[in-house]
């Protein structure tokens, strides 16, 4: 399911970091919380009455930046803007309509973009008497919130849903394979795609259902048809040239929310940055495949290589699920690996395991290591399954599950993958309290 984003726009010290913190404190969480994984608050993930979303936060924004700094905020501001499929405008109740809001308010007008406006720090009732006044902006009508004590977000939150378009459909038809190539800029993503281009017979054709022009190939490998979905190799020159990575970011997060598994590129002459890992633990948050491509592996001498690759997999242990394929794509070596890797991935995603082996193993998981007490407490599985609707993911009906550590959610985590394979993969374990009844059951037995 492809994620709108959503981002926070306004000047400096309006709140905008303080409503994406009471945004993730409620019903986000922030990229994944893996260990090994490095990452800034730029953005998080939002589940609102079902629809999913990207939230962007982005620096304070200066119509006129006197410093080279303020110059790069303002360059990723506008990159957020044109990736964006809602803004929210952010003004202060508290410091009323200032000529900078004017400012910003004429530079999101001429964006075309559905413009939510939130005043913010209606702490009181004479702020909520003020908020009148940014009528004068001409954004529609202000909506009056306070990020800091949870006040008016259910409203802030409908208003944007309501500013989305409906839920786009895939254009892929079933049984074809959605690729992405992602990865910092200046990794080789362009010259991968162009060398698949040329391997295989392609067709960049129009993508119906996307919510901005973008074009996609579709390769026909051995008789299969795969969709390499918009890219920053295939996608139309856009009008933001500045603010590279923070552009790059947001087109790599699009790109993955389409795709089945996701290509991540790396460059092996800089190793694995915080960049890298960032796009990673997105990768895993949304539970697609995930195939580490480390390109330009031509240049690493021969006599690091061995030291090279043990590093790249401490670096991933978080992930260590992943194939990693060395491959150099200016010179064609290691690229015949990439679809039939791919392949064999989407068709872990497919795979359904019944609930009698999955509660079986479960069972036998935890007679081999028991969870550890918490005070008078234990934790007792009542039972576990696949579930039905999303890929890879598994649901473990349990007493309490406050209960469940990460160490254990983990331990449990690879014994299914021991069993049952996952290559590729990253597996969602929900923990959901049983029945009353069946506790009783399972509180009698301890």
């Amino acid at each position: 399911m492809t994620r709108p984003i959503v981002a926070i726009v306004g000047r400096t010290n309006v709140g905008k970091s303080t409503l994406l913190n009471r945004l993730a404190s409620r019903r986000i969480a922030v990229v994944a919380d893996l260990p090994g994984t490095t990452r800034d608050r730029v953005f998080a993930f939002a589940s609102w009455q079902g629809r999913e979303l990207i939230v962007v936060d982005t620096g304070g924004w200066q119509t006129k930046p006197s410093t080279s700094l303020e110059q790069k905020v303002k360059q990723q501001v506008e990159a957020a803007i044109a990736q964006a499929d809602a803004v929210i405008f952010m003004v202060d109740a508290r410091d009323g309509v200032i000529a900078a809001d004017d400012e910003i308010a004429d530079v999101l007008r001429a964006a075309n973009k559905p413009i939510i406006l939130a005043v913010n720090k209606v702490d009181s009732a004479k702020q909520a008497n003020q908020v009148a006044d940014f009528y004068h902006l001409g954004m529609g009508e202000p909506i009056a919130i306070s990020a800091h004590h949870n006040r008016g977000i259910d409203d802030l939150m409908d208003a944007v849903l309501a500013s989305l378009p409906p839920q786009p459909t895939s254009i892929a038809e079933p049984g074809e394979i959605k690729l992405a190539i992602v990865g910092r800029p200046n990794v080789g993503k362009s010259t991968l795609l162009n060398t698949l281009l040329r391997d295989e017979r392609a067709i960049v054709h129009e993508s119906p259902g996307t919510t901005r022009d973008s074009l996609d190939a579709i390769i026909r490998w051995d008789d299969k048809e795969i969709l390499l979905v918009d890219t920053a190799g295939i996608k139309r020159r856009g009008r933001v040239d500045a603010g590279v990575d923070y552009y790059s970011l947001l087109r790599a997060l699009q790109a993955i929310n389409r795709c089945d598994v996701a290509l991540l590129l790396i460059d092996a002459s800089e190793f694995i940055t915080a960049q890298d890992m960032h796009i990673a633990g997105y990768i895993i948050e949304v539970g697609k495949g995930i195939i580490l491509l480390v390109n330009k592996w031509d240049l690493v001498p021969q006599e690091q290589r061995q030291e090279f690759k043990r590093s790249v997999e401490q670096r991933l242990r978080f992930a260590s699920y992943t194939p990693i394929i060395y491959i150099s794509a200016k010179l064609g070596q290691g690229i015949n690996r990439i679809l039939p890797q791919a392949w064999e991935i989407w068709q872990e995603r497919q795979k359904r395991i019944p609930q009698s082996e999955v509660n079986e193993l479960v069972k036998q998981a935890v007679g081999s290591h028991p969870p550890p007490r918490t005070g008078s407490r234990q934790l007792h599985i009542a039972r576990a399954y696949q579930d039905e609707s999303q890929p890879a993911t598994f649901v473990l009906k349990v007493n309490y599950p406050q209960l469940v550590h990460f160490s254990y959610q983990r331990y449990l985590e690879n014994k299914l993958r021991q069993s049952f394979g996952f290559r590729g993969v990253p597996l969602k374990l929900i923990f959901t309290k049983a029945a009353r009844k069946i506790n009783r059951k399972m509180e009698a037995r301890a």
